[in-house]
């Protein structure tokens, strides 16, 4: 154990130690990072490239009091460690133990719980305007990756606080992509320049002393205002920054304690904002993780002295490897397949694409808005843009769907992969609404596939039907759970029967189709049997099987792994109550209307009775037998 980590209960506790020590304390920090994700997995990477940062704004900041706000939440492990959460630190992505992002109900040091991209400048400004209103004098930083940065977001927060002027600190966390990069001395020399106290006082109060001279002072401080600006486009790297209202200091070594306890303890008291240029490597201090950020940006648990992950033996292909095979064939088949991603080429499997199409492959960066614009744009130039992104993710660009994609009735093909629970990553990351906001598109088809084998008929079809079409699958293994498709002709809006049985039915979605063949086994050796029917479309819904159903006087059970106000369930009882049909029985195995927590998938699907013994339970419990 560290001789310092264990004994930081709070950021007050920085204080007391002199440099040599918090450079001893930011390497038993990495080793801490390394031991806990190596058995719990996690987002290493980033979070190993930012303990100096964390460091060093704890240093010369008083939180909670001053709020620190970390963009998208997976570099803040160190902050995590500094700020009272050592002890429980090992329960890291555990269910009950620490989330692997700020959460602002775990401690009183996270503002806001946060797992998605670039929303940190806007939150830390809103928080600074309050400070404000409220007479108080807190400050606010923001800590935002280079990448983040690239949003339209990031970009209107910034635009807002340059206009506001108000002293609020960002600190750009550019772990070596390239948006520049470091000038060495002379840059060195410019950010010592700039932060001098004595460099600011001059130059305000010369600028206050030009203004007031006499007539020719408006003309003579534009005068000088020119200069300073010319000077700047020739010698400050940050001049995009400058122009939008900040001033720049970078680039600065973010591994550097001093340079970076420096300059935030001249910058914090500025009364403009300021933005801080920080370079530094991603996966710092472990050597596999400095080799493979991108391997090391969010991992299984893994062999910390090979730096590999335990291959499972007997892993069948997930959905996104089906997704990855079909999408390739696809686009080998038929030239104007466009596929396009946001930022995300491995984790939706579009890389094999990239590599043999990449005249026709698109990873547009973090911004989800614009690749759905964007691929709109591409349908409407009669190409058929196939956009994989993750189901939680989506959400980001919701207008576009309607305004952009529905209103055009456009041929935009959504694949959305990790809908349903995701485990770990807990609330931020769960796609478990993207039923309830994809099926009240007008004109759209939305399915889910059972396995594999289905997800590729799917796609298949897709792109004849000339339509926007979302298709949603987990991130799971995708092992086909009947001999063969019972149904190889996917007509629009037809299900398919698996399973006969008099005492009930239950229509299940997607992946949950084998929850509900397992279940049916097990109630079947009780002597209950149960039809089992694989939705496949949520919208449009099954009608004819739905009506079928009803007129049997089956009690019928919906199974589906989304919230449950708004998703098939609700469509289902929608159907009803519009038919008016009379004495039906429908009961809704679905996710409650909560944010669920992080923890291992099928821990959180016992806890919320959706796994296979779980539903028999419940069926069984329901027909009173």
């Amino acid at each position: 154990m560290g001789k310092i980590l264990h004994k930081i209960t709070s950021p007050e506790d920085l204080k007391r130690l002199d440099i040599s020590k918090l450079k001893q304390l930011s390497g038993e920090i990495r080793k801490k990072i390394i031991d806990v994700t190596s058995q719990k997995g996690g987002h290493i990477a980033a979070s190993l490239g930012a303990v100096e940062l964390a460091i060093a704004v704890h240093y010369c900041m008083e939180s909670p009091k001053d709020k620190i706000v970390w963009d998208v939440g997976h570099q803040s492990y160190a902050h995590k460690l500094l700020t009272g959460r050592f002890e429980k630190f090992d329960t890291l992505r555990e269910m009950g133990g620490l989330s692997g992002f700020p959460n602002a109900f775990e401690s009183e040091h996270d503002p806001f719980t946060c797992g998605h991209s670039s929303t940190s400048i806007s939150s830390a400004l809103g928080l600074l305007t309050a400070e404000s209103i409220k007479g108080e004098d807190n400050k606010v930083i923001a800590i935002i990756g280079d990448a983040a940065l690239s949003t339209g977001l990031a970009f209107e927060g910034l635009n807002h606080a340059g206009h506001m002027q108000k002293n609020l600190i960002v600190i750009l966390n550019d772990n070596e992509q390239c948006i520049s990069k470091p000038v060495g001395a002379l840059s060195r020399y410019l950010t010592n320049v700039m932060t001098n106290p004595l460099y600011n006082r001059v130059r305000e109060e010369g600028e206050r002393i030009v203004k007031k001279i006499p007539k020719v002072g408006p003309a003579a401080y534009r005068t000088v205002k020119k200069v300073q600006e010319g000077l700047k486009n020739l010698l400050v790297p940050g001049i995009l920054f400058e122009e939008l209202g900040f001033r720049y200091f970078g680039p600065v070594d973010g591994h550097d304690l001093e340079q970076m306890i420096s300059i935030i303890q001249r910058v914090r008291n500025m009364k403009e904002p300021v933005l801080i240029h920080a370079i530094t490597k991603k996966g710092k201090g472990y050597e596999f993780s400095e080799q493979e950020p991108t391997k090391f940006h969010g991992v299984e648990a893994f062999n910390i002295n090979t730096g590999k992950i335990p291959a499972n033996k007997n892993k069948e292909k997930t959905f996104t490897d089906h997704f990855s095979e079909k999408i390739t064939e696809l686009g080998t088949k038929n030239p104007k397949v466009v596929a396009i991603t946001a930022a995300m080429p491995d984790g939706t499997g579009l890389r094999s694409f990239s590599e043999k199409f990449p005249e026709r492959f698109f990873d547009v960066g973090i911004t989800e808005a614009h690749a759905v614009t964007f691929a709109a744009g591409i349908a409407k130039g009669g190409l058929i843009p196939i956009v994989a992104v993750y189901s939680t993710f989506l959400q980001r660009a919701y207008d576009q769907l309607i305004h952009d994609v529905a209103l055009q009735k456009l041929p935009v093909i959504f694949c959305l992969d990790r809908a349903g629970l995701v485990g770990r990553d807990g609330p931020t990351h769960h796609g478990v609404f993207d039923i309830s906001y994809t099926r009240n598109l007008p004109g759209f088809l939305v399915l889910a596939p059972k396995d594999g084998e289905e997800l590729q008929l799917m796609m298949e079809k897709a792109v004849e039907w000339s339509r926007p079409v979302v298709i949603r699958y987990p991130r799971a293994e995708a092992k086909r759970i009947v001999p063969s498709s019972s149904c190889r002709k996917l007509e629009i809006g037809c299900s398919e029967k698996l399973r006969g049985g008099d005492n009930a039915v239950v229509i299940a979605v997607g992946n949950m189709t084998n929850s509900a063949l397992l279940a049916a086994e097990i109630l079947s050796k009780k002597d209950i049997e149960i039809e089992v029917i694989n939705a496949r479309f949520i919208k449009p819904l099954d009608k004819n099987l739905i009506e079928e159903a009803a007129l049997e006087k089956k009690q019928i059970f919906i199974l589906e792994e989304n919230i449950a106000s708004g998703g098939f369930g609700s469509a289902v009882l929608e159907f009803f109550e519009r038919e008016n049909t009379p004495d039906v029985k429908v009961r809704c195995l679905a996710l409650p209307d909560e944010f669920i927590e992080h923890g291992a998938r099928e821990e959180l699907l016992r806890k919320y009775h959706l796994t296979p013994d779980e539903i028999a339970a419940t069926i069984e419990a329901e027909l009173g037998f």
